[in-house]
């Protein structure tokens, strides 16, 4: 299925790209994170498990879990801290 992933702040940083259209074989979001790391290289270490990421479906906080739809919206990010 064709989704489309974004990614914010420091792992838009690390990966060079601010968003990307995939074709994906996952059917959850954790899915396509494990997809997503096993590119290798800066996906690998921005999105690794045990790093802090936290995961949007369709603009929506939403756990690993969650299925993936076609052409749905997938967002990483890390924690934000403000002040």
């Amino acid at each position: 299925m064709k989704v489309r992933v974004r990614y914010f702040a420091s792992i838009r940083e690390a990966v060079g790209q601010g968003s990307e259209a995939l074709d994906t074989g996952a059917a959850t979001l954790g899915g396509l994170r494990d997809e997503l790391i096993a590119r290798g290289g800066a996906h690998a270490l921005s999105l690794a498990r045990g790093k802090a990421v936290r995961v949007a479906l369709d603009q929506v906080m939403s756990d690993e879990a969650q299925p993936l739809r076609e052409g749905c919206e997938v967002a990483f990010f890390p924690p934000v801290t403000g002040g």
